[in-house]
């Protein structure tokens, strides 16, 4: 009880930590902006490189669906000739050849793998003056975010924010005191801040807009089908992992309260099956002593994430709270069945065809699921066939393309505002 007190305590500040910095006078602002200004004008909306500044919640060594859409976003960037920089509380020195910038952050007392970024508005106003971005990005927006998007408002910095985690569901899942509430007032405050929201599915798309979030747009997340593909299925994995023939029903993600995890102990009752899990997170050890008879693989990544995946013979999901689920559409991409609640994301990337969703937390709905699956093989590989081929749509440099629009969309509507003001202005200075 005393861990979750801790945590309690934290989330809630952190609907609060946008209060730490005063806001900077107006002139300094202006002062600021018309400096921006002049020294690098803005690209028109539809023509010419672009300088992207990304701010990220997380990023590299840890690895969840932030840090890796970061990742494809920067190397999309790079592929393109954009110019860009990376913020972020952690991380090496570059990524994709740009710059990448750390920033004071803290860890979060239940979860010590994860830091949030900490970092004073002063100093990302200082970051955005000297890079001169003509777009800020803001992934998964928190503390970090928030003071990013107010410094980029200060300067006159179109921004565009990528709605990806699900803090007030995060707050329920943990039982804090008032959390849920303080968390869509954050959530809230921070989008009605920046030009643009992209959700990545049309569960978030409906849950920013219960909050009367103005400017969404949708962005979903890109596969790579290199990467992820049925033919990377490794008959040696297969047959260390289940020496008796028994089928694979395997989770990939992190390991964490909010995933309910403990749901999996339903599938026990199967027979002839071996549960699999990829991942690692501080729910691990109980995870251990809840599902003795299964396969803990760690955290993988490249060549060995893409065999462990696509060795599966079903893929489940479990947590309610995603905003898309990337691991799902990997699987999808594998060439795997997917399993997933009828909840977030899983409802727009898992379709009928490919496998089933359930109601969120009934484990008795997700064991009959997979069962259904593990019991008819016609079926099994009827959906494994449709399972690839209902991403083959989703590369990521299809997606980034989308989202590179959004930004000369934004930055020309700014400019456009701009314009406008400035007549506006000249007028009342005829006027006078």
């Amino acid at each position: 009880m005393r861990t979750r007190r801790s945590s309690n305590d934290n989330l809630v500040t952190l609907a609060r930590a946008d209060r730490r910095d005063a806001a900077p006078r107006a002139s300094a602002t202006t002062t600021a902006r018309h400096r921006a200004d002049s020294a690098h004008p803005a690209p028109t909306a539809t023509t010419g490189h672009l300088r992207v500044l990304v701010v990220a919640e997380s990023f590299l060594p840890q690895i969840n669906g932030v840090t890796n859409s970061v990742r494809r976003v920067l190397e999309h960037l790079a592929t393109q000739g954009h110019d860009a920089r990376l913020i972020a509380p952690t991380g090496p020195t570059s990524y994709a050849g740009f710059p990448v910038v750390t920033v004071r952050g803290a860890r979060l007392p239940f979860y010590k793998e994860f830091r949030i970024g900490l970092e004073s508005r002063r100093r990302l106003r200082l970051e955005m003056e000297r890079f001169r971005p003509d777009v800020v990005h803001i992934a998964s927006p928190a503390t970090l975010g928030h003071q990013a998007a107010k410094a980029a408002k200060e300067l006159g910095i179109p921004t565009v924010a990528i709605y990806q985690t699900d803090l007030v569901g995060f707050a329920a899942q943990y039982d804090v005191p008032g959390g849920a509430r303080a968390m869509a007032t954050l959530t809230r405050r921070i989008h009605l801040g920046v030009d643009r929201t992209l959700a990545p599915s049309s569960a978030s798309l409906r849950q920013l807009e219960e909050l009367r979030v103005p400017g969404l747009g949708l962005w979903p997340r890109g596969v790579d089908l290199e990467q992820f593909d049925p033919r990377h299925r490794s008959p040696q994995l297969r047959e260390e992992l289940a020496p008796d023939g028994e089928l694979l029903v395997g989770y990939v993600g992190r390991l964490a309260a909010e995933k309910e995890l403990d749901l999996l102990t339903h599938l026990d009752h199967i027979d002839g099956i071996r549960v699999v899990i990829v991942g690692g997170g501080p729910e691990e050890q109980n995870l251990r002593r809840l599902l003795p008879g299964a396969a803990f693989l760690g955290v993988l990544h490249g060549e060995e994430l893409g065999a462990a995946y696509a060795s599966l013979d079903v893929f489940v999901h479990t947590g309610r709270h995603e905003t898309y689920c990337q691991s799902a559409q990997e699987a999808l991409a594998s060439g795997v069945p997917v399993v997933a609640p009828r909840s977030g994301g899983p409802i727009d990337v898992v379709h009928d065809s490919a496998g089933f969703l359930y109601e969120p937390g009934n484990g008795l709905e997700l064991r009959a699921d997979v069962a259904r699956l593990v019991n008819d093989p016609v079926l099994r590989r009827r959906m494994q066939l449709a399972a690839r081929r209902s991403v083959e749509n989703r590369s990521w440099r299809a997606v980034n393309e989308r989202l590179v629009q959004h930004y000369r969309d934004v930055i020309e509507t700014r400019a456009g505002h701009d314009r406008n003001s400035t007549q506006g202005v000249r007028r009342l200075g005829v006027a006078s």
